[in-house]
């Protein structure tokens, strides 16, 4: 299955999305805030990003876009997770280099549904 990274500073929902994808037979490391993000990225160059959006410090928008500059992150596929519902957001996580987008609270089985399809694609 995939490598998959989890960027988030909230420790439960880290730990579901963690539980979640690693039940669906995937690789799963989890950072807490933005700049350890951007090091775990770095350093094992995931196939896959879910990434939070408000966390204390470097956002996650500013780390999707910080990852998509770098040409070493184009096949990574960067899914953002958060609260934020607004269709002005959504615009904005993918103007930034997001490839889809899931509302929080989430249904695992969406969450699942969501990442096999990107990884499929």
């Amino acid at each position: 299955m995939a490598n998959v990274l989890v960027v988030d500073d909230d420790a439960d929902v880290a730990e579901l999305v963690r539980t979640v994808l690693s039940i669906a037979g995937h690789e799963v490391t989890v950072a807490t805030d933005g700049e350890h993000g951007i090091a775990a990225a770095s350093a094992a160059h995931p196939d896959l990003i879910v990434l939070d959006w408000m966390m204390p410090g470097m956002t996650g928008i500013e780390v999707c876009r910080t990852l998509r500059q770098d040409s070493s992150f184009d096949a990574t596929r960067i899914i953002m997770l958060t609260a934020k519902s607004a269709p002005s957001d959504i615009d904005a996580a993918r103007g930034a280099g997001a490839d889809d987008y899931v509302v929080k609270p989430f249904a695992p089985r969406e969450l699942r549904r969501r990442v096999a399809e990107l990884l499929a694609s």
